[in-house]
């Protein structure tokens, strides 16, 4: 579903990608895990094409990326960023029916089928009771809600979410790691999750993509990647101190 072949990206002459190559297929979860400064969210905008590197291909869904539109990418990958600031009023339903805009038609708008989507969506999340009210004066863990529920009414194959809990408090944290599973185990969703919460990552995803210094350092399962020496060396950490999900 994703593959990105010796990929390198430059911030003013600075490397903050070196030499990537990762293939993830279809169906899969993945959480991109590493310390401040490693290249997580870097990667992730070069999987969600918005950011060309200097160096290697990046192809989804058997297309090269670079030689797709903005709405072909949207149709095959929907993206949840870190919360935005809303610049003005807006109603949780209208921030989930921007969902359908890669799929609505370009005079008529919405139609039944993009109303369809919305409400399934608003429903899958759990976000009734908040119909009608302006997204900005949500709690940040029912903003984050949204986003996802934005993300589910796209109806894409591919869900990319950069730190989606960052700001969260347990509870919510755990609600949206859940939905994201349940995206994955039920709609056979392809998940790829940048997270700075180690122990989350170990939890809820069966393979973590290791980031230091614009490298991949390790690829695999939880426990061969958080191993303690590498916890040790990467994080700089004693790996004593590092809580992992069971």
């Amino acid at each position: 579903m994703i593959r990105l072949d010796g990929v390198t990206v430059l911030y003013r002459e600075r490397a903050a990608l070196r030499d990537i190559s990762l293939q993830i297929e279809a169906g899969e979860r993945v959480a991109i895990i590493g310390p401040n400064g490693a290249g997580k969210s870097t990667l992730l905008r070069v999987v969600a094409g918005l950011l060309r590197p200097v160096a290697g291909t990046v192809d989804l869904a058997g297309s090269r990326i670079d030689r797709l539109d903005r709405l072909a990418i949207a149709r095959r990958l929907a993206v949840v960023p870190q919360l935005p600031t809303l610049p003005f009023a807006t109603t949780v339903e209208e921030v989930v029916a921007l969902g359908r805009l890669p799929h609505e038609h370009p005079v008529r708008g919405m139609r039944p089928g993009d109303r369809a989507a919305v409400a399934a969506a608003v429903d899958r999340v759990g976000l009734g009771h908040l119909l009608g009210r302006d997204a900005r004066e949500l709690s940040l863990g029912e903003r984050q809600l949204v986003l996802l529920a934005m993300a589910v009414a796209q109806q894409a194959p591919v869900l990319v979410l950069d730190e989606p809990t960052v700001h969260l408090d347990l509870r919510h944290q755990v609600e949206v790691m859940e939905l994201v599973g349940d995206l994955n185990a039920r709609d056979e969703t392809t998940i790829v999750a940048v997270l700075h919460d180690v122990g989350l990552a170990a939890h809820f995803f069966p393979r973590l993509v290791l980031l230091d210094k614009g490298r991949i350092v390790a690829d695999g399962p939880p426990a061969e990647v958080l191993a303690p020496d590498r916890i040790r060396e990467v994080f700089g950490v004693d790996p004593a101190l590092v809580r992992l999900g069971a």
